[in-house]
C-alpha cells in the first residue's frame, strides 16, 4: 500500500483529458469547471484530500480549452501531477469575492464566452459571472457524462487493478461461510482482505447478508446469523485509484437442495440472456427485456450502472425506463451487471459482474467463480 499521496499515472490523465477536452469542442466550452470530487480527480488525476461526506458546490478544478491549463483548488503540491504547476493552484479564501479574484486572473477567464459547470449553488450562481465577467454559465455536466461513459484502455486496466482487490476480499469471506457466522463477522472478512490487498476504502459496507425465504427484498432474520441451508449474498466494493470495483456472488451454507440448484439454473438462464444485451449499439432497454424474457420480476436495485469515477451512465432501473430506452451501448462501457432471481422458501441468488462492451462482443472482466463451477 503506497504511503504518500500520489498522482493518477500519465497515461490516465491525457486520455482522460483529451476526452474532455473533445467534449469542451463539442458542447462549446471556453472552460469547464468541476465542483463534484469525481469529475474533479477526472480532469485534474490528482487526488483530494480531506473530502469525506457530502459539502457545498466549490470551483474544485477548471480546464481551458484554448490552452488545455488546468487549475486547481489546494494549498499544497503533494500528489498534483507535474503538468499542473504551483502557479496554477489556487487557496481556500474565507470571502468567496477573493476566491473569484483569483479566478478572474487566469488567463483566458476574462475572455470566455461560454462556462460549463457541473453543479451550482445559488451563491455561486451569483458570484461565478464575477470570475467570468464575459461568459454564459451553463450545464456542464453534460460534458463530464459524455467523457466519462466511455473508458480509455489506461482506465480499463486501471478498473481491473481494484476488481482483483474485490475479487480477493469475496473469496476470502466465502471461505468462512458456515452456519453460525454473522453477517457482520463475514463483512468483516472481506472488508480486512480488500485492505490486506492495497484498498481500505470500501464501495460498500453493507457486504454480507442472508437473503430471506419469505421475501424477495428482505434479510432473512434479525440477529443476522447464518443457518444451515441460508443462501447468502456477497457484495464486494472497492474505491481504488479513484475507481470503483464490484463483484457479487451468492452461495449456500451447507450442502444445497434440489431447490437451490434449480434456482441457480434460473440464474444461469437469465444470466446469459443478459450478457447477449451487453453489445455495441445495443439499447440499454434491453437489460430490462433480458428479465422478462427469462421469465424473472425485475428488481429494486439497477440491473445495470456505469462503473467508473462513481456512477457513470447508463443507470439502468425499471423506474427510469424512458432514459434506459435512449441509451445505447458503446465499444468501451464498464458495466455493474446484476443477475437476481428468487424462489419462495429458498432465498434469492444475486450475481453482480463487470462487463466491457466489446466491439466483437463483451467480456466479462471478473472471474470470482459461482456455485456449481468450483
Amino acid at each position: 500500500m503506497a504511503i504518500e499521496i500520489l498522482p493518477d499515472d500519465r497515461a490516465l490523465r491525457t486520455g482522460r483529458r483529451e476526452r474532455v477536452l473533445a467534449q469542451m469542442h463539442a458542447h462549446d466550452l471556453d472552460v469547464l469547471i468541476a465542483g463534484r470530487q469525481a469529475n474533479a480527480r477526472y480532469l485534474s488525476g490528482a487526488p483530494q484530500l480531506w473530502v469525506a461526506g457530502t459539502r457545498p458546490f466549490g470551483p474544485v478544478a477548471l480546464l481551458l480549452r484554448q490552452t488545455g491549463a488546468v487549475h486547481l483548488h489546494s494549498t499544497w503540491d503533494e500528489g498534483i501531477p507535474e503538468d499542473i504547476p504551483r502557479e496554477n493552484l489556487y487557496e481556500t479564501k474565507w470571502d468567496p469575492r477573493n476566491l473569484m479574484a483569483a479566478l478572474r486572473d487566469i488567463d483566458g477567464a476574462a475572455t470566455a464566452r461560454r462556462v460549463g459547470t457541473d453543479a451550482l449553488s445559488p451563491g455561486f450562481a451569483q458570484l461565478l459571472p464575477m470570475a467570468f465577467p464575459n461568459a454564459e454559465i451553463v450545464d456542464g455536466e453534460l460534458a463530464f457524462r459524455a467523457a466519462r461513459r466511455v473508458k480509455t484502455a489506461a482506465e480499463i486496466e486501471t478498473m481491473r487493478a481494484g476488481l482483483r482487490v474485490a475479487e480477493q476480499g469475496l473469496g476470502a469471506a466465502v471461505a468462512q461461510l458456515a452456519p453460525g457466522v454473522t453477517e457482520e463477522g463475514l463483512a468483516g472478512v472481506l472488508l480486512e482482505a480488500c485492505a490486506a490487498g492495497g484498498v481500505s476504502t470500501p464501495a460498500t459496507q453493507d457486504a454480507a447478508w442472508v437473503t430471506a425465504r419469505d421475501h424477495p427484498w428482505r434479510r432473512a432474520n434479525v440477529d443476522r446469523r447464518v443457518q444451515d441451508g441460508d443462501l447468502v449474498a456477497f457484495s464486494s466494493g472497492v474505491l481504488a485509484d479513484g475507481y470503483i470495483g464490484e463483484v457479487g456472488r451468492t452461495w449456500p451454507a451447507g450442502p444445497a437442495t434440489p431447490a437451490v440448484a434449480k434456482l441457480y439454473g434460473r440464474w444461469n438462464r437469465l444470466w446469459e440472456k443478459l450478457l447477449q444485451v451487453c453489445r455495441a449499439g445495443a439499447r440499454a432497454s434491453g437489460l430490462l427485456d433480458a428479465y422478462f424474457d427469462a421469465g424473472e420480476p425485475l428488481p429494486v436495485m439497477p440491473v445495470a450502472r456505469g462503473l467508473g469515477m462513481g456512477f457513470d451512465p447508463p443507470v439502468v432501473t425499471p423506474a427510469l425506463r424512458g432514459t434506459a430506452d435512449a441509451e445505447q451501448l458503446e465499444p468501451g462501457m464498464v458495466l455493474a451487471v446484476t443477475g437476481y432471481v428468487w424462489a419462495e422458501g429458498v432465498g434469492a441468488v444475486f450475481g453482480r459482474d463487470a462487463v466491457l462492451i466489446g466491439d466483437d462482443g463483451p467480456r466479462v472482466l471478473t472471474s470470482s467463480p459461482y456455485w456449481g463451477q468450483q
